[in-house]
C-alpha cells in the first residue's frame, strides 16, 4: 500500500537566472539564461513524494493566471490529489526570484501572492484527507496561523507532522511541541536558538531539549546532515555529487524523508533516503524538473550507499 501524504504549503513559479557569484547589497551582475519553472517549498515537496511513489493530497492556494493554471495541470500529471487546491479570486500565483552562482549556491526571494490567502478555513474542507494520512509535511510559506492550525489538526488525530522551518519565522514553543520531525538547515537552526557560533550537531541537540521537538535534524548541505532523536545525536553524510543548482534540493529531502518515514523506515535510514533524493536534485537545473524518482534514487543508493555508512 502506497503511503500517504499530506502537503501543506506554497506553490510558487521561479524565474531563474544564472550569475558568476552571488551579488552584494547595492552590486549589479550580469546573468546567463534564464529559466522559468514551477516551485514553491511546498509544491516541490508534494512532486517529490509523488514521483517516489507515495499517494499525495496537495493543500494550496493558486491565483486564477496563467502560472497558476499551468502548475495545476503540472499536479494532476504527477497523480497528485488537487482536490484540496483553492482557486484565489484577487491575488495572483507566487512568484521567486532566484540567481544561482557557478556553484550551484542560490540566493531567493518570494512574492507570496495566493500562498499568503492560505486559511484555516481551507485546511479543515481537507480535514478527512489529514485524518486518514501517515504523515504531513509543512513549511513557512504560507500564513503562521494556518500552520499552527494544521499542526493542531494533524496532531489530534495523532498523525506525525514534518515541518520544514522555511523561510524561518518566529514559532511558538507549544507548536514545536506537537512537531515530530523538524527539520531547519544550518541557519534556521541557529535562528532558533540564538547561537549562531555552535556546531550543528549541538544545535540539534538544543532544540530538541529547548522545545520538546521528538526528532530535530539539522541539514548542513555538502556536509551532510545531523540527527538529533536516537540515543545520540550523529552525522549523515552527504553523497558526493557534481551540483549544478541547490534550488530544489531542501525540498527533495523533506520529501523523501516524509516518504520514508511514512513507510516504516527508522530514522537514520529515512535520513539517508531524502539525502540520496537531496543529492540527485542537485545534479539537474531547476526546481521540480529537478526532482528524482524512485527508480533514480534506488539506483543512486545502490551505487553509493556505502559512502555514508
Amino acid at each position: 500500500m502506497k503511503p500517504k501524504i499530506v502537503v501543506i504549503g506554497s506553490a510558487n513559479t521561479d524565474m531563474i537566472v544564472r550569475i558568476t557569484h552571488i551579488p552584494r547589497a547595492g552590486e549589479t551582475v550580469l546573468g546567463d539564461n534564464f529559466i522559468q519553472s514551477r516551485g514553491g517549498k511546498g509544491a516541490n515537496q508534494a512532486i517529490t513524494a509523488a514521483r517516489l511513489g507515495a499517494e499525495v493530497t496537495f493543500v494550496a492556494r493558486l491565483g486564477k493566471d496563467r502560472f497558476g493554471q499551468d502548475a495545476f495541470e503540472a499536479y494532476e500529471k504527477e497523480g497528485i490529489n488537487t482536490k484540496y487546491i483553492v482557486w484565489d479570486e484577487a491575488s495572483p500565483t507566487g512568484v521567486a526570484l532566484i540567481m544561482i552562482d557557478l556553484e550551484g549556491e542560490d540566493i531567493i526571494c518570494v512574492a507570496p501572492g495566493a500562498n499568503g490567502k492560505l486559511s484555516t478555513d481551507d485546511i479543515s474542507k481537507a480535514e478527512e484527507a489529514i485524518k486518514s494520512a501517515d504523515c504531513v509535511l509543512l513549511q513557512l510559506e504560507i500564513p503562521m496561523k494556518t500552520v499552527e492550525f494544521a499542526i493542531k489538526l494533524a496532531s489530534k488525530y495523532h498523525v506525525r507532522v514534518i515541518l520544514n522551518p522555511a523561510p524561518m519565522a518566529k514559532i511558538s514553543e507549544d507548536l514545536l511541541e506537537r512537531v515530530d520531525v523538524l527539520t531547519p538547515n544550518e541557519t534556521e537552526a541557529a535562528a532558533l536558538t540564538g547561537n549562531y557560533v555552535s556546531h550543528p550537531r549541538d544545535l540539534a541537540h538544543i532544540i530538541k531539549r529547548k522545545f520538546n521537538v521528538e526528532n530535530v535534524i539539522v541539514t548542513m548541505g555538502k556536509d551532510g546532515a545531523v540527527i538529533s532523536g536516537l540515543s545520540i545525536p550523529i552525522v549523515v553524510p552527504s553523497f558526493p555529487v557534481e551540483s549544478v543548482d541547490a534550488t530544489g534540493a531542501g525540498d527533495g529531502f523533506n520529501g523523501g524523508l516524509a516518504v520514508a518515514l511514512a513507510r516504516g523506515d527508522n530514522l537514520e535510514d529515512a535520513v539517508i533516503y531524502a539525502s540520496a533524493v537531496g543529492a540527485l536534485a542537485t545534479t539537474r537545473f531547476g526546481a521540480q524538473s529537478s526532482l528524482p524518482t524512485a527508480l533514480e534514487v534506488v539506483a543512486f543508493l545502490n551505487k553509493n550507499a556505502e559512502k555514508v555508512r
